[in-house]
């Protein structure tokens, strides 16, 4: 596992389209850590580079030629689990969301997302934390599914800690003071303890918590 310290985070552009790369590269470019280490036009060639550059995260673009990103995303994940992914799509398609998500996507943002909210996504997931765009989250609750990760559905000492506050009753605000952590962190927390319990609300995610101390 890398040392996830407080270097600048090196993140890999992958897109088929020359001026969107060079968009996100100059975006990266306003923030001292954030840095852009390479880019890739396809999904095959994202492989490539993460095999010789190692990013710690990789913008992935989801509709390419040659290789789609979802296929691109898998194959790293496998055999680099430790480089994270931000899945990058115009399209907000419940499917195509899950299917990245399993494929080992940390996040899912729309292309329209404001570049303070997409520098705050790469922070957090750097630090393993499941983002999504909020219209994706508000089409996940509403057909009542959680989106799925390859990863182990248990919960971390902070997670279990954030839960049990939950359970009592507390806000995401009243949390975020309790441990001294800030709200959007306590966002990200709550999103990852309903991934792992495979629920869509909080609510469903206290209920099963209850059930299960029975």
């Amino acid at each position: 596992m890398k040392n996830r310290s407080k270097q600048a985070i090196r993140i890999l552009i992958v897109d088929d389209h020359d001026m969107l790369r060079e968009g996100l590269a100059s975006f990266l470019r306003a923030y001292a850590d954030l840095k852009m280490v390479g880019e890739a036009a396809s999904g095959s060639e994202a492989i490539r580079l993460c095999r010789e550059i190692k990013p710690d995260i990789v913008l992935m673009d989801l509709m390419m030629p040659e290789m789609d990103g979802v296929s691109a995303i898998q194959l790293i994940h496998q055999e680099l689990p430790d480089i994270r992914f931000i899945a990058l799509s115009s399209f907000s398609d419940d499917t195509l969301v899950k299917s990245a998500l399993r494929a080992g996507a940390t996040g899912y943002l729309l292309k329209n997302v404001p570049a303070a909210r997409l520098a705050e996504a790469i922070r957090a997931a750097y630090a393993g934390l499941p983002i999504l765009s909020p219209e994706i989250t508000l089409s996940l609750s509403e057909t009542a599914v959680a989106p799925a990760t390859p990863a182990g559905n248990e919960l971390t000492p902070r997670e279990e800690e954030v839960l049990n506050l939950m359970s009592a009753g507390l806000s995401n605000a009243e949390i975020g003071l309790h441990l001294k952590i800030s709200t959007y962190t306590v966002k990200n927390h709550v999103s990852s303890i309903l991934v792992k319990m495979g629920v869509a609300r909080r609510t469903e995610a206290v209920s099963k918590a209850l059930q299960q101390k029975k």
